[in-house]
């Protein structure tokens, strides 16, 4: 072991096991709690790829793993699968001034802020793509070969981290996500207090942004529900579709006839997604 970890629980589960995972993270500079599943391939002695999975608004690591019905195609695929919380957490770790759930605690959204008092906690993109793969990989049997996946807030999440760690990923996928926060109500809020009022320095953590000087042509798959109640004032997939178009980059985006922005959507998808990943990892 590399780091000291505390393991809260441990269930079985498709043949393979599923760990909820305590540790003090120097990035966010408070305890921080992922869950990882291990499929089953482990115990003969394989080591498998990491699918990292981002979350919502309002949620932690464990929405994914108690609604995604993510496990048993995992555990036949040979995928581990990491889904660490939204953002830090904790006394000291400041929250909306005004209560709302669409900020501070829940709602980390993946940057890492430069304005106090934000700066010195809320570094989820640090967490994410540096300190959580070094921890799993120094501590569990996985390989070097990762992707990654999210949604909404966590769907933003994925985009950027893929789009701005080129070669770090295999595949990237999304739930929908966020694409354009720089220009929508959830971003512009998160964004005006974690990053500042300067906003061309938003569209480095906007996907509209950063798709056209991408350094890698990663595929994009994302899936999105007509009857999301948050489609039209919050997520916008079009404006991505038009900056991938004008870039040259490969995405598709499959509009699904009757689903909503619920863990029931997602679990009727994620076989899809984790086979487009699985895919990309075996390389």
């Amino acid at each position: 072991m590399t780091d000291p970890l505390t393991t809260l629980s441990e269930t079985r589960v498709f043949g393979g096991r599923l760990k909820r995972v305590r540790h003090q993270s120097a990035a966010v500079r408070c305890e921080m709690t992922f869950a990882i599943f291990l499929p089953p391939q482990v115990e003969d002695g394989a080591k498998v790829p990491v699918f990292y999975w981002l979350s919502g608004l309002t949620c932690t690591d464990e929405n994914f793993t108690q609604k995604a019905g993510a496990f048993r195609v995992a555990a036949e695929l040979g995928l581990a699968i990491v889904a660490p919380d939204t953002s830090p957490r904790g006394e000291g770790v400041p929250g909306d001034p005004d209560g709302a759930w669409d900020f501070g605690q829940g709602a980390g959204f993946y940057v890492d802020a430069t304005e106090e008092p934000w700066a010195r906690h809320y570094r989820m993109h640090d967490y994410v793509t540096r300190e959580l793969p070094a921890l799993v990989e120094g501590n569990f049997p996985v390989s070097g070969r990762r992707s990654i996946a999210g949604h909404s807030m966590g769907g933003h999440g994925a985009l950027v981290c893929a789009l701005k760690h080129p070669g770090f990923y295999k595949a990237v996928s999304a739930f929908a996500p966020i694409v354009n926060p720089a220009a929508v109500p959830w971003g512009e809020k998160a964004f005006g207090r974690y990053l500042g009022p300067d906003q061309d320095r938003w569209l480095d953590w906007d996907a509209c942004a950063l798709i056209g000087k991408a350094k890698e042509r990663l595929p994009i798959l994302i899936d999105q529900g007509d009857r999301d109640g948050f489609l039209e004032a919050q997520l916008k997939p079009q404006a991505l579709v038009a900056a991938a178009e004008a870039a040259g980059h490969p995405l598709t985006l499959r509009m699904q006839p009757g689903y909503d922005h619920s863990y029931f959507f997602i679990s009727t998808f994620i076989e899809d997604h984790l086979r487009h990943h699985a895919a990309a990892l075996a390389g």
